[in-house]
C-alpha cells in the first residue's frame, strides 16, 4: 500500500501544480499560444529556427509566433500529459493491491475524466477560448484534484483496516476489546445525538462543497468573459451595491463557434453583472464557511473547524487584493490556488463526516 499511496500523492500535488500553472497561462493571454493542438505550429516543441518560424507564421498567419506564450502553453500541456500518465499508472496500479484495499471504480473513473479533460484541451484551442469549455476545463480539473484526494484519503484508511485485519491475533482482541469499550461509552455518553449529529455533518459538509463549485465556475466565468476589473472599487461597484445587469447576455452559455473569444465578446454592463455575481456568490459562500467553521470548532473537530477558516480567509484576502491591485498576475494565479485549497479542504471534510457515518 505504501508505494501506491506514495504514487497517488505525487500524481495529486502534480494535479494542484497543473491547476495553478492552467490559470497562469489563461491569465497572462497565453492560451492561444499555440493555435493548433496537441502540437504547436505542428511541432511536438517551440519553433525555433527561422525557417520553422517561417512555416509556421505562413500555416497560421493570423496568429504569429510568439515564443514566450507558446513556451508557456506548451509546458502546461507536457505537465497535463504526465498527470494523465500518473492517473492511467494508479488506475492499473490498483490491480496489484491487495482486494481487501482495493479500489475498484474511482481509479478507472478518473481515468475517463482525465481523457475528457484532454478534448476540453482541445477544444479550448480549437474553438478558440470559448468560455463554456475554459469554464468546464477548470471545473473538471477541480473535479480531478478533489477525486484524487478522495481516493487518497480512501486508499490510507484502507490501507489501516488491512493492516489491521493482519495483526497477530492477540492483538487484534484487545485492540476489538478496546474499541468496543470505547464505542459503548460514547453511547453511553449520547445515545441519540451522535447519530444526528454525524448525519447533520454530512449534510452541511455536501452543501459546502456545492456552494463552493457554484462559486468557482462563476470565477471561472468571470476570468475567462475577462470581467474581472469590471468593477474596480470595493466593496461597491462603480459606486453601487447593486450595478445594473444584464443577467441575460452575461450568462448566455453558447454563442456558436467560428467567434475568437480571446478578450473577450461581452460588452460593459454583462461583465459588470458577471463580476457582481461572482462578488454575491463569494459573500454567499464566506458566511456559509464561516458558520461551518464555528460549528465544527463547537463539535470538538478543531484541525477541520481551523483548516476551513484558515483557507476561507487566505482566499477571501487573495480575491480582495486581486480587486484592490488591479488584477496582478501572480494574485490571479494565487485566486485559483486558494480555491483549490479550498476544495481540498472540504473534499477531506466530506470524507471524514462519510467514515465516520460508517464506524
Amino acid at each position: 500500500m505504501a508505494w501506491y499511496r506514495r504514487l497517488n500523492l505525487l500524481t495529486l500535488l502534480l494535479c494542484f501544480a497543473v491547476i495553478v500553472f492552467g490559470a497562469y497561462v489563461r491569465l497572462s493571454d497565453a492560451g492561444l499560444g499555440c493555435p493548433d493542438w496537441p502540437g504547436c505550429y505542428g511541432h511536438l516543441t517551440i519553433p525555433q529556427a527561422e525557417h520553422e518560424i517561417a512555416s509556421a507564421e505562413a500555416r497560421y498567419p493570423e496568429r504569429p509566433v510568439d515564443a514566450p506564450k507558446a513556451w508557456k502553453e506548451m509546458i502546461h500541456r507536457y505537465l497535463a500529459s504526465t498527470l494523465g500518465l500518473l492517473i492511467l499508472a494508479l488506475a492499473f496500479g490498483s490491480l496489484r493491491l491487495r482486494a481487501a484495499a482495493r479500489p475498484r471504480v474511482l481509479p478507472w473513473v478518473l481515468v475517463g475524466l482525465v481523457i475528457f479533460q484532454g478534448i476540453l484541451g482541445m477544444w479550448t484551442v480549437t474553438w478558440q477560448l470559448k468560455p463554456l469549455v475554459v469554464t468546464a476545463h477548470l471545473l473538471g480539473g477541480m473535479t480531478t484534484l478533489a477525486l484524487l484526494l478522495w481516493l487518497y484519503l480512501g486508499v490510507r484508511r484502507l490501507g489501516t483496516m488491512a493492516a489491521t485485519d493482519g495483526a497477530p491475533l492477540r492483538e487484534l482482541r484487545s485492540e476489538r476489546h478496546l474499541a468496543f469499550a470505547l464505542d459503548r461509552e460514547r453511547r453511553d455518553d449520547a445515545p441519540a445525538s451522535a447519530p444526528r449529529g454525524a448525519r447533520s455533518l454530512r449534510v452541511f459538509a455536501a452543501f459546502a462543497l456545492g456552494l463552493l463549485t457554484v462559486q468557482i465556475f462563476l470565477g471561472g466565468w468571470t476570468s475567462t468573459n475577462y470581467a474581472a476589473l469590471a468593477c474596480p472599487d470595493l466593496p461597491t461597484c462603480h459606486g453601487s451595491f447593486w450595478p445594473e445587469t444584464d443577467v441575460k447576455t452575461a450568462f448566455t452559455l453558447w454563442h456558436g463557434l467560428g467567434i475568437n473569444y480571446e478578450y473577450g465578446i461581452l460588452d460593459a454592463r454583462a461583465r459588470v453583472t458577471i463580476h457582481h455575481f461572482h462578488r454575491v456568490g463569494a459573500l454567499i459562500v464566506t458566511l456559509t464557511l464561516v458558520l461551518l467553521g464555528v460549528a465544527l470548532l463547537r463539535r470538538g473537530e478543531r484541525a477541520l473547524g481551523v483548516a476551513v477558516l484558515l483557507a476561507l480567509a487566505l482566499q477571501v484576502s487573495i480575491g480582495i487584493g486581486v480587486v484592490a491591485l488591479q488584477l496582478p498576475l501572480w494574485l490571479a494565479a494565487a485566486h485559483n490556488a486558494g480555491a483549490a485549497i479550498l476544495v481540498a479542504v472540504l473534499v477531506t471534510l466530506n470524507h471524514h463526516a462519510w467514515a465516520r457515518s460508517e464506524t
